[in-house]
């Protein structure tokens, strides 16, 4: 499958669409500030993470802030596997969702996610959710960074920089 596509729904069943990978991309995000890097990130909603309404659970909201948020580290800065080898994880520490419409069972949703802010020891990343052009939901998370036993440390100063470089800049 190429970048971009996701398969015709008459041609999976429920099982394969939710063992499917996200699908990403750096095409230009609107909804992020000018000159922040942002990245997208397709997901199909299948069946497991709805309700007896067929409603996605609110708390699945926060895994699709988690896989955006390791794809944007992937495309724009190194892979989150990197920090981890390194010993340096982002911890979340901070998670807002303000829900704006249900989504159901088969919707695909669109995350586009940057960086608000980098800090000598945290980061904030922003996201808006979208079923086709209707933004459901915004988002933010921050996270601190710490090592293997959950010690704050500072983001080492190259990875800092090379992160601030992806937020916008304040005009």
């Amino acid at each position: 499958m190429s970048s971009g596509t996701l398969p015709a729904r008459a041609e999976e069943d429920e099982d394969a669409r939710a063992r499917r990978p996200l699908v990403t991309g750096r095409t230009p995000a609107a909804d992020a500030p000018r000159g922040a890097a942002a990245s997208r990130v397709a997901h199909r909603v299948p069946f497991y993470e709805t309700d007896a309404m067929g409603v996605v659970h609110h708390s699945n909201f926060v895994r699709y802030l988690e896989l955006a948020r390791i794809a944007w580290l992937a495309e724009h800065d190194r892979p989150y596997t990197e920090y981890v080898a390194q010993g340096l994880h982002f911890a979340t520490t901070r998670v807002e969702v303000d829900y704006l419409r249900a989504v159901r069972f088969d919707d695909v949703i669109e995350v586009c996610t940057w960086a608000d802010r980098v800090g000598g020891a945290s980061l904030r990343m922003s996201y808006t959710l979208r079923v086709g052009s209707e933004l459901v939901a915004t988002a933010a998370t921050e996270h601190a960074a710490v090592d293997p036993d959950g010690r704050v440390r500072r983001i080492p100063a190259e990875r800092r920089a090379a992160l601030r470089a992806l937020v916008a800049s304040e005009s």
